[in-house]
């Protein structure tokens, strides 16, 4: 648990690093069936952007921590990023796409942490 959450903390850092916004982090530990310990969801203005996050993430965790996604899917665009990391998801939208998909509500049930912007 404790590894997740330190996980989670250097996530968040790597979206903080290149300005990603409205940072939500859905618990769904307690959730039965659920696919993943935890979901960060974030935005950045422009697939340029999103894409950078995406980066800095990946750089960050293996950095820190020597971690690395199983998968990571949609860089080609960069207009919804996935990053799998097994216990957490990471999803780094524009924000028609994170507006579109409303993925913070398909877990209405989980307990949501909003990140305040840097």
């Amino acid at each position: 648990m404790e590894q997740t959450e330190t996980l989670v903390k250097t996530i968040v850092k790597g979206i903080q690093e290149k300005k990603g916004s409205n940072i939500v982090i859905a618990d769904l530990s307690a959730i039965d069936g659920a696919i993943c310990r935890n979901f960060v969801v974030c935005q950045g203005g422009s697939p340029t952007q999103v894409e950078a996050i995406a980066e800095s993430i990946g750089d960050m965790a293996r950095e820190e921590l020597h971690e690395k996604p199983a998968r990571v899917v949609g860089l080609e665009r960069a207009l919804w990023v996935a990053m799998d990391y097994g216990d957490v998801l990471v999803h780094v939208f524009v924000p028609e796409m994170r507006e579109f998909y409303d993925l913070e509500h398909l877990w209405a049930d989980a307990p949501l942490t909003h990140i305040p912007d840097e």
